[in-house]
């Protein structure tokens, strides 16, 4: 029995998946906290400030993060080093150019980024994005590494450290939203002098960096960035354009961002799986084992698919009592559009993994013009939702408006998952149904071969 527990702690997939629980599970507490430290509209401007953080880190590190991934994976231990020293050299050099771009920026135009509600980005970005710049560089490469168990640590003490200061501040500190920003800094500072410490990072390797190695991350990243960018703008295009509106502003924000939150439940797996899964892919592609990559890709999304029935049933049940219990009563009106989430999780993993299987047989092109199509089609939604919807129905509420906004995304996923199966049959024979007989296969037969 305890061999068998110590076999199931070291494989991959395990720690992948406990990995991103933990940190899911951290990411929860945090936004409950959040909820009630500060009222909607102030809570809301961190919701912005996050948000617009993230999506430039996916520019930051989508040039670098999946090429290192899948080059990394079939590279001996000198081409490794060179690849890691060009990764830090391309990281450092556009953190630069975009620190640049935005202190500039709000010098210039200091008064219009005030009063839109994204002035804690402006001011506090550019010193985030060298503090966190070790960090992440030392997180792709222990992802390339399959070093889940490190990731698990030292991405614990990160988020678990915020978490912590959160908790002090409801209960003692009473601090304010400045205060938040300042203490984000400080754990993202600790946690890269702790990657550096250890080594993770690769910034030792800086002078094995070759212009060879450069030019290949970044001839693979210019359509991984894009994907990436893509892929972001696909999960924050409703958090932005719902923050222009002058009908929603703010408190729209915070509204519609506690259902999106609990959409996390479903990223759980996904992220967990496909971090496993396109290292295993790649190795094969390279390998030219195209019956492996194909029997992946069946597995990995079809079990996925069948997982989130069962999540989506349940989350259609207790809708309400999960909004109260993330933001409280007064979020207790968004449940339908926790709802609607729901359902667009049943389109997600074929529409991830076929993403995922595209990068692996290096066509990363073909992965970004999917993400494109479907971020065209959800921001002309929401678009249309935020901004025509009102004038047709003069007397739409912001609650019915917000979930237009959430339909907009089932429509989107589905559009996405269909180019993407259709991209990936080019590349690869595959079959639809095939997808859910082996998903069907793995919980009846196969599982005990996962975790092995």
């Amino acid at each position: 029995m305890l061999k068998t527990i110590h076999k199931l702690f070291k494989d991959k997939n395990f720690q992948s998946l406990s990995g991103n629980t933990i940190f899911a599970s951290l990411g929860f507490i945090s936004f409950v906290i959040l909820t009630r430290t500060f009222p909607k509209e102030v809570f809301g401007e961190w919701v912005l400030y996050v948000t617009a953080s993230v999506f430039i880190e996916m520019f930051r590190f989508g040039l670098t993060k999946t090429a290192m991934v899948r080059y990394l994976s079939g590279a001996d231990r000198e081409e490794q080093k060179m690849l890691k020293g060009a990764n830090y050299i391309i990281g450092l050099s556009i953190t630069v150019i975009i620190a640049v771009v935005l202190i500039s920026s709000n010098l210039l135009f200091g008064s219009v980024i005030k009063d839109s509600g994204y002035s804690l980005f402006f001011q506090w970005y550019p010193l985030l994005a060298f503090m966190n710049l070790p960090y992440n560089n030392g997180i792709t490469i222990l992802q390339a590494n399959q070093k889940f168990d490190k990731i698990l640590y030292v991405k614990t003490f990160n988020i678990g450290s915020f978490v912590l200061f959160l908790a002090l501040n409801l209960f003692f500190f009473k601090m304010g939203v400045l205060s938040i920003v300042i203490a984000h800094l400080i754990v993202n500072t600790v946690s890269s002098l702790i990657v550096m410490f250890l080594g993770w990072d690769g910034i030792k390797y800086i002078p094995k960096s070759t212009k060879r190695h450069t030019s290949k991350i970044l001839d693979f990243g210019k359509y991984a960035t894009g994907t990436l960018i893509g892929s972001n703008l696909l999960k924050s295009a409703d958090t932005f354009i719902i923050g222009l509106s002058p009908v929603l502003g703010a408190a729209g924000v915070a509204m519609y961002s506690v259902p999106l939150k609990l959409t996390e439940v479903l990223a759980i797996p996904l992220k967990s799986f496909s971090a496993t899964a396109f290292p295993k892919m790649s190795k094969a592609a390279i390998e030219e084992k195209y019956d492996e990559v194909r029997r992946i890709f069946y597995t990995y999304s079809g079990a996925i698919t069948y997982l989130f029935i069962g999540i989506a049933i349940i989350g259609i049940i207790f809708a309400k009592q999960f909004v109260i219990i993330l933001g409280g009563q007064e979020y207790a009106e968004t449940a339908n559009i926790f709802r609607v989430f729901c359902i667009y999780g049943l389109f997600l993993p074929l529409d991830r993994f076929t993403g995922t299987a595209l990068d692996s047989l290096n066509r990363p092109k073909k992965n970004l013009q999917k993400v494109l199509i479907m971020t065209a089609a959800n921001i002309i939604g929401d678009l249309i939702a935020i901004f025509v919807a009102v004038r047709i129905y003069p007397d739409i509420t912001n609650l019915q408006i917000l979930m237009l906004v959430a339909t907009v995304t089932i429509i989107m996923t589905i559009i996405g998952q269909l180019t993407g199966f259709i991209f990936l049959k080019r590349e690869l024979p595959i079959r639809y149904f095939h997808v859910f007989r082996h998903g069907r296969n793995f919980f009846t037969t196969d599982i005990h071969k996962f975790f092995k």
